[in-house]
């Protein structure tokens, strides 16, 4: 792979196999973690993705305010024997445009958690369509179902709840708080330049778990869940990515495979559906104290999205089984009417 000087940084990507699947196995060798600013620092089989050089990489964004308006600083991406913490602000545009391919193609699979608010960045900072994820937070879900554990309505494993998971991985992450804590008081954190200590520790360690976290889960799920896994990673990616021609210039959704079909029992198409909601109206959708959105959520077995405070403050995002988001658009606009 391609390298830049000898980088002073260096850290642990666990891989199941290391001590026996113990990801804290301080024995195997420390990888670097480079700092790019340059495309020519990144490795050539990621910058050009080919059906024969299958990667699989842990992938994340950090930033101020990470959404379509905010500032896309840095883009980690792990790989077995390096980590590249992608500089958006000494490299800019260019630097991420040169990884459109990658990120854009469905030979590279990048494991992330959670990637809606990243995608959304992605396309409206750079014009790159997020394809071909393997989300850990969907993964964990389906896992969940598999064991005939039935989640609430609003409950979304978090990154340092999955970690914690002794299934999965299994370690204590005391130093997100911390990062959370600057964050809180200074919003702009990973603006600042050059990269500190802290900075590339915490840019590092929010993926050199997920190729570890992502073997554990592959062999898990079974085929059902697999392709859920593929049709709602592509949802999420599209999720806030609002555009004007129905995601027509997206990769298709995933069809269901026909060994699923066969079986008798196939699984209902996964759509996204995006509701506009009218001035003055989404305090009666959601309700005092999310009441109302959370009876129409334990109602239907659909997750439903809002913008937040981060945009858009008009649009309501519904996915899952077609049946069940029609039944959640109608109580939506049940509510809307009210």
């Amino acid at each position: 792979m391609a390298s830049s000087n000898r980088p002073p940084h260096l850290t642990h990507v666990p891989l199941p196999s290391d001590s026996g699947g113990n990801p804290f196995n301080e024995e195997a060798p420390p990888v670097p973690i480079h700092i790019v600013t340059d495309a020519s620092q990144l490795p050539a089989e990621f910058l050009n993705p080919s059906p024969e050089s299958q990667l699989v990489v842990g992938f994340d964004c950090e930033g101020v305010n990470l959404c379509r308006h905010g500032t896309l600083c840095v883009m980690q991406l792990a790989f077995q024997d390096a980590i590249y913490l992608v500089d958006a602000i000494e490299g800019g545009g260019v630097l991420i445009n040169a990884c459109k391919p990658a990120l854009e193609s469905a030979h590279i699979t990048k494991v992330i958690h959670d990637c809606k608010r990243d995608s959304e960045a992605l396309y409206f900072q750079f014009g790159i369509k997020l394809h071909n994820v393997m989300d850990t937070q969907i993964a964990y879900n389906l896992l969940e179902e598999q064991e005939g554990r039935k989640r609430l309505p609003d409950e979304h494993i978090s990154f340092v709840g999955l970690l914690a998971d002794q299934r999965y991985c299994g370690i204590s992450y005391q130093e997100k708080e911390e990062v959370r804590i600057l964050l809180r008081k200074d919003p702009k954190f990973w603006i600042y330049r050059p990269l500190s200590e802290l900075m590339v520790r915490a840019a590092a360690d929010d993926v050199r778990f997920l190729l570890y976290i992502y073997h554990k889960m592959m062999e898990k799920l079974n085929e059902r869940s697999l392709w859920y896994l593929a049709v709602r990673g592509a949802l999420y990616c599209r999720c806030l990515c609002i555009n004007d021609n129905d995601y027509a210039d997206w990769p298709p959704i995933p069809p269901i495979p026909d060994s699923l079909i066969v079986e008798g029992n196939a699984p209902e198409e996964e759509i996204l559906s995006i509701l506009d909601v009218p001035q003055g109206k989404m305090g009666r959708v959601i309700g005092r104290k999310g009441v109302s959105i959370l009876a129409i959520k334990r109602c239907c077995d659909a997750e439903i999205h809002f913008g937040g405070s981060k945009g858009p403050p008009d649009k309501v995002f519904v996915m899952g089984p077609v049946r069940e988001v029609r039944k959640a658009e109608a109580m939506l606009r049940g509510r809307m009417m009210d």
